[in-house]
């Protein structure tokens, strides 16, 4: 007896999680079609009509449209509503469907790359602060497995050196926090919130502890947001970022930069498999370190940090900048310096409190303009490794961030 197959198009409105997204009511679905057999056997047919196709892209469309709202810098009334529809949207998609989001800002990767495990954060966003707090505060990272290793690393560390504070977190970065709303549904305070929140718990004692690298773009943006807040505090205390006073020019180190090197260089060694940067070097071996890079005047400090190297003798240690900036710090300039230093193997590791989405992408990346990518095109080095660790997860670097807390708590 033959088969009767009967096919069953499934068309029309939205699925309800798009609906209560917000999506019109009218917007094409993209269902998947299916073909049921007699025996109760149901199979996916790959769509293959133009209107399918249309409809598909629609779809997509219509979450990339959502993605985009939230990717800014301003947090509104709206942006709760509008993180948790993004993220519905996305889900009522099929797994092909979601491969043709795209946007201004929005793609595939941007909930449906998988980055860790949120669960292992802790967003420190609770009250019962009581009246003496350190505001740990980040730009903020949407890579799950980072955020814990070198946010929270630090933040844990900070608490244990201070039980008698409450350690609460704060980033500066609303497109962070609203990705990892959207995404993990995890609530980050932004630097208002997590200020207005000291300010309703009665908190007298405030202590901030920036992890931002250096006194930067971020840094001038958070002592701004502090200084609308302080008469609301007995006390306010801001302390230093990781590298200390920024200088008056490259030939300016301090004990900062000193302990930041060391601990960065031991790291790098010990990953590689070397006894020390001395092995590296007799085994043709560069270090290459990592920052963002800025325009800010104080990207003189990654300059600072290059001399530091030389200083203590690591001639085969050489920093770079995603941004370029300075000129010397571009990809670029970096491969020529480390081709003309005679070293046929690198390894790139990030000069960046978090390995985020610059170390994975920018450093780390598949795309042809990632540095791995340009330095291995050059043609120049018989192996080009990374190590994705961020500055937060050295223990070392922990420390300082809780000496740093520690001397601005004397003053």
């Amino acid at each position: 007896m033959k088969k009767k197959l009967v096919a069953i198009l499934l068309t029309g409105v939205m699925t309800c999680s798009l609906v209560l997204a917000g999506c019109s009511k009218d917007a094409p679905a993209s269902a998947e079609n299916t073909v049921q057999s007699e025996e109760g056997d149901t199979k996916s047919a790959e769509s293959e009509t133009g209107d399918d196709v249309v409809s598909d892209q629609a779809a997509a469309d219509e979450v990339a449209a959502l993605i985009d709202a939230i990717y800014v810098q301003k947090r509104t009334e709206d942006t709760d509503a509008q993180c948790a529809q993004a993220k519905a949207a996305w889900d009522a998609l099929t797994d092909a469907q979601k491969e043709l989001v795209e946007g201004e800002e929005a793609d595939p990767d941007y909930f449906g790359r998988d980055t860790g495990d949120a669960s292992k954060d802790n967003p420190r966003n609770q009250d019962d602060i009581g009246e003496k707090e350190i505001l740990v505060v980040s730009f903020g990272t949407s890579f799950n497995n980072s955020r814990v290793a070198d946010i929270k690393g630090i933040e844990d560390a900070i608490q244990a050196a201070n039980p008698d504070w409450s350690v609460r977190r704060a980033f500066t970065a609303q497109i962070i926090i609203n990705h990892v709303q959207a995404r993990d549904g995890e609530f980050i305070d932004n630097m208002d919130q997590a200020l207005e929140r000291a300010v309703a718990n009665g908190v007298k004692n405030l202590v901030i502890q920036p992890t931002h690298l250096m006194h930067g773009a971020e840094y001038d943006e958070l002592m701004e947001t502090v200084e609308s807040y302080k008469d609301q505090f007995e006390t306010v205390k801001v302390a230093e970022p990781l590298l200390g006073e920024v200088g008056k020019d490259a030939s300016v180190v301090n004990e900062d930069k000193a302990a930041v090197a060391e601990a960065i260089l031991a790291e790098a060694v010990a990953d590689a498999g070397y006894g020390s940067m001395a092995e590296a070097q007799e085994d043709g071996t560069a270090f290459v370190f990592l920052g963002h890079g800025t325009s800010h005047a104080a990207k003189v400090s990654y300059s600072q940090m290059q001399t530091q190297m030389t200083d203590i003798g690591c001639v085969n240690a050489f920093i770079g900048t995603v941004e370029g900036e300075p000129e010397e710090t571009s990809c670029e300039a970096v491969i020529d310096a480390v081709k003309q230093a005679g070293y046929t193997k690198v390894i790139l590791r990030p000069l960046m409190v978090v390995a985020g989405d610059h170390a994975n992408n920018d450093m780390a990346g598949e795309d042809e303009d990632s540095w791995i990518s340009m330095f291995k095109a050059s043609g120049y080095f018989e192996s080009v490794d990374v190590q994705i660790e961020g500055l937060g997860s050295i223990g070392a670097i922990q420390q300082l961030y809780v000496e740093h807390t520690a001397d601005v708590m004397k003053d």
